[in-house]
This record gives C-alpha cells, sequence and structure tokens, in this order.
C-alpha cells in the first residue's frame, strides 16, 4: 500500500466503521494498482464533492419548471445549468440529463424513436457492440428485432489490418432488412468511428441514425474524435468514462425530438433523477470545455498508441492493427496459444494491474472465457502518466503474463506497480476533513 494514507473518508464516515473500512480499500487499492479498464478514469475532487452533496436528499420527478415536487428552486437551476453545459460543450440543440447509465440511456433513446417489434441495425456484440445493441441477454432485444453488422476480416498486411467497420456490410443489411434505426458506437473498438457513412447508408433506407458515444464522448469533447452532433438523429453517452465525470449518462438531441426524448427518460423509464449525479455532470461539463481538457483527450489517445506500439513489441497482436482512441483490443493467442483471457485479468490483478477479458473478432473461446484482454489510457493519464509509463506498464503485462506460474514473480512485479504508482498518485491534493493529506483523490481538473 505504498504511497497511501488511510484518512480521505475517516471523519465522513466515522459513524459506520465497517463501510468507511471498505470505502477506504477501494480507495487504496484505485491509488496503489494500475487502472486500465477503458470504461474507467478518476473524477475530480469537484465532482466528487457534487456527488456526494445535499442534492441526494432532493425527490424532483420531471423537469425543471415541471416538477412534481414542491421545493425544487434550486434543483431546477442544478439541472438547467447542467442542460446548457452540456449543449455548449457538444453544440446540440438539446440534452437531457437524467439517464442514470447509458444502458438506460439507449433504451430511452429507443423507446422515443422505435415501436416494439421495429428493427434496428447495429453492431454485433462478439465485434465491438454493447449489451443493449442487441445481446439476446438484454431487454433491449426482447422488444425490438436486431440485425447485427460487424468488422472486416483480419489481414497480414500491416497497413491493412482489417478488423474495422464493414461499412459494405452495414450497407447491404440496411438495403436488405430496411431497420427503422441504425446504431453506431461500441463498447470495445480501437478505430475512429465515423458518423457520416453511417447517415449516408440510414437515409438511402429511410432510417433514424443513432450514435453510442459512450466511449469516446471525452474524446469528442476534446476535439480528437469527430463529432456525430448534428450528423446522427440522436446521440447518446455516458458521463464517467473519457469525459471524466460522475457515473451517469446524458442524451442529446435536436428540437424535433427533444419532447419525444424527455417523455421517454421520465416519466416513460425512470422516476426520480439524481440531481447530486446531474450536479456532478454540470460540474464535469464545466471542466471538459476547459482548454486543458483538450491536451488531456490528446494525451489519452498519444498514449493508448504508446501502449500499443510497446505490447506489439512485447509479442502481442492488436486487433485491426492499434488503435486510434483511448482503447486497445488485445488478442493473447499469439503471444501464448494456452493463455485465456479469464486467466490473463485475474493474474494481472495479482500483480496490481487492473483490466477486463474481451472477447475478440470471431472469439473461438466464450465470452465467460475469451481469447482477449481489453485495455484502456484515459485514467491512468488522468493520474498524469505519459508515453514513458506506458512502455513501462506494457512489461510489467508482458512479464506477469510469461511468469503468470511464479507467485514470486507476481509479488515482485504487484510492488513494481505499487511504485509506479506512488510516482503518480490520482488525487495528490484532497484533504481529508480533519485537514490531514489523502494520497487517493483526483488529479483531473479542480
Amino acid at each position: 500500500m505504498s504511497g497511501w494514507t488511510p484518512t480521505l473518508f475517516a471523519g465522513w464516515l466515522a459513524g459506520d466503521p465497517e463501510v468507511a473500512r471498505l470505502v477506504e480499500q477501494e480507495a487504496a487499492r484505485q491509488a496503489t494498482t494500475l487502472q486500465l479498464i477503458a470504461s474507467e478514469n478518476f473524477t475530480s475532487p469537484a465532482v466528487l464533492a457534487a456527488t456526494g452533496s445535499v442534492l441526494t436528499n432532493k425527490y424532483s420527478e420531471g423537469y425543471p419548471g415541471r416538477r412534481y415536487y414542491g421545493g425544487n428552486q434550486v434543483i431546477d437551476e442544478v439541472e438547467d445549468l447542467a442542460r446548457r453545459r452540456a449543449t455548449s460543450l457538444f453544440g446540440a440543440a438539446h440534452a437531457n440529463v437524467q439517464p442514470h447509465a447509458g444502458a438506460s440511456a439507449n433504451l430511452a433513446a429507443y423507446q422515443a424513436l422505435l415501436e416494439p417489434g421495429d428493427t434496428v441495425l447495429a453492431m454485433r456484440l462478439d465485434h465491438g457492440g454493447h449489451l443493449t445493441h442487441g445481446s439476446p441477454a438484454s431487454i433491449t432485444s426482447k422488444i425490438w428485432r436486431f440485425v447485427s453488422y460487424g468488422v472486416t476480416p483480419a489481414s497480414d498486411d500491416p497497413d491493412e489490418p482489417g478488423e474495422v467497420i464493414d461499412f459494405d456490410q452495414v450497407a447491404d443489411l440496411a438495403k436488405r432488412e430496411q431497420p427503422s434505426l441504425i446504431v453506431a458506437g461500441s463498447t470495445a473498438y480501437a478505430r475512429t468511428i465515423d458518423p457520416r457513412p453511417f447517415r449516408e447508408i440510414a437515409d438511402a433506407v429511410g432510417a433514424r441514425f443513432m450514435f453510442d458515444a459512450a466511449h469516446p464522448a471525452g474524446l469528442i469533447a476534446g476535439g480528437v474524435h469527430p463529432s456525430p452532433v448534428g450528423i446522427a438523429d440522436v446521440v447518446t453517452f455516458t458521463t464517467h468514462k473519457t469525459l471524466r465525470g460522475p457515473r451517469g449518462a446524458a442524451i442529446l438531441c435536436g428540437e424535433e425530438l427533444a419532447k419525444q426524448i424527455d417523455a421517454s427518460v421520465f416519466p416513460g423509464l425512470q422516476g426520480g433523477p439524481l440531481e447530486h449525479a446531474v450536479a456532478a455532470k454540470a460540474v464535469a461539463f464545466a471542466e471538459a470545455a476547459r482548454p486543458e481538457f483538450a491536451e488531456y483527450a490528446a494525451e489519452v489517445v498519444a498514449n493508448a498508441k504508446a501502449l500499443a506500439v510497446a505490447l506489439g513489441e512485447e509479442g502481442f497482436r492488436l486487433v485491426s492493427g492499434g488503435t486510434d482512441n483511448h482503447m486497445l483490443l488485445v488478442d493473447l493467442r499469439p503471444f501464448d496459444p494456452e493463455l485465456t483471457g479469464k486467466v490473463a485479468q485475474e493474474v494481472l490483478d495479482r500483480a496490481g494491474i487492473t483490466c477486463n477479458r474481451n472477447t475478440i473478432p470471431d472469439d473461438p473461446r466464450s465470452a465467460f472465457v475469451t481469447s482477449g484482454l481489453r485495455l484502456g489510457s484515459a485514467a491512468e493519464t488522468t493520474a498524469g502518466m505519459g508515453e514513458e509509463e506506458m512502455r513501462r506498464i506494457a512489461g510489467l503485462l508482458s512479464r506477469t503474463l510469461r511468469h503468470r506460474h511464479d507467485e514470486r514473480v507476481v509479488a515482485s512485479i504487484r510492488a513494481e506497480v505499487a511504485a509506479l504508482c506512488a510516482e503518480f498518485p490520482p488525487y495528490p491534493t484532497l484533504t481529508a476533513p480533519g485537514g490531514g493529506p489523502a494520497a487517493a483523490g483526483a488529479a483531473g481538473p479542480g
């Protein structure tokens, strides 16, 4: 636990030592291990403060000026502020900031745009799509009919490695299936997703177009990924990944769909909004509008590219040959044909390297076992790490997997990881209620 001072939450949770202990342990885990999960980040202290504020006490079903409870004068200002900041940041006409999660934002968008039984064209799960893009396990597939497009085959040509969205397939499926909605976006795709070809295909078949920007939202805000706003009919996104805000989501659309989207979120899907989270979203939107956030977004991409190159030098295969965003999808089979994603994730956890197993395109193994890993650069970029640290991380990851059966080596690497993390504490300036230093609070803006 090098570099960790367990004081951050001692005052806040003094009356509940059991919960205080667990929160402290999680804060210590985040501060002393490498956070490489592509869907995670470290929020700023300001976001933490808003999330833990008295706004959690207020019930506020409805929308500003149209609440079902009294006493919402301040809450209305909070939500209006978040909506204004979201539309300004992304250049959208309308924003709904109430969705609790990306899955519920997607469900609300589908409900607003579709009738039960309508056909939706979205990305295959085993090629990088999300559960809400048509998984049999998701309620979305029980209400609407999903048809899936995928990526092109892998190639040995280093200049055209393949495994990118197959727009010929998207166009052919759209023409044959006549979907009511085409969805772009992914949960495990390391390349830029250009919204324009999707728009052209949607227009050709008379479909609506939705862009699920859960992963690249912060990169879009930072100007390093093309924006789908003004191209897609609806854009959904989460606020806790590359955008570096609280856990939650939002929906952007034009004025012509504003009433449908709002009605779909409430009362169609959710009850009272989490206004403490809405306030924290407002904080995150303001932070993402600052010039330094654009610098951060560029660093996220540069770090991911550096990590990709270093992993390639260690013998790993990068799906699609590399990355354009914050994410890498690693095929473990060339490194070690017997190594599964499940085993790799578990041993890396023991070495203090946190990531998640993930299927690769046309994976021969199940989604529970997998042949791949998904890695992300956003969180450790927030902590201050750069390209040199990414190269060190690649070496640590490779050594761990090569020596995964030797617990002494794994323990030694765990100590190296802790030392590296101590150089880049995610919350170096946050102080505990008593005024003492706390080593785990976020290095992000604020």
